[in-house]
């Protein structure tokens, strides 16, 4: 069983799944879905549409250059295998699949480090903007400097003028 990629957004095509596209200079495409099919017939980049691997590897969105992407390379001479050597590939393919899952989880991690200080930033800038929604505009008017201090403020609980009845 042969699992292809995509040619435009480098997913996986399982047998009997996707289309095939074979172009006059007997040059064969394959797309998982119509999606992909479709972008590739109107000359779309796929650097330029975001879903794509492409894209997500070019903003550095994942990870490019890893080791343990060489063991999904495509190889097209055949091999003969012996069932130990069989045996110890499997065994590697786990060892080797659990370093890529830390290694994609610490990518992650070093990407949203900074996320969380900007988000803090983003809401007091927009709490500056807007911080009429947030006080009274007689406070502000008493104190025009725009400054996040703390407001002690009696609430009192509106009583009910009318008594419910059923």
């Amino acid at each position: 069983m042969r699992l292809e990629k995509c040619w435009f957004c480098s997913s996986t095509v399982y047998p009997g799944h996707g289309i095939q596209f074979v172009r006059n200079d007997a040059k064969i495409f394959r797309f998982c879905r119509s999606k992909c099919h479709k972008n590739f017939k109107m000359k779309r980049n796929p650097r330029k549409v975001k879903w794509t691997k492409a894209f997500r590897r070019l903003h550095g969105k994942d990870m490019t250059q890893d080791s343990t992407f060489e063991f999904e390379r495509k190889r097209n001479r055949p091999e003969r295998y012996n069932r130990n050597v069989t045996m110890e590939t499997l065994k590697a393919i786990k060892k080797i699949d659990k370093i890529r899952v830390a290694r994609e989880a610490r990518h992650h991690t070093m990407r949203m480090k900074g996320k969380k200080g900007m988000e803090q930033k983003a809401a007091a800038r927009e709490l500056e903007q807007d911080i009429s929604l947030v006080k009274a505009p007689l406070a502000l008017r008493e104190k025009s400097s725009l400054t996040l201090s703390k407001i002690k403020v009696k609430a009192s609980q509106p009583q009910a003028e009318y008594p419910m009845e059923e």
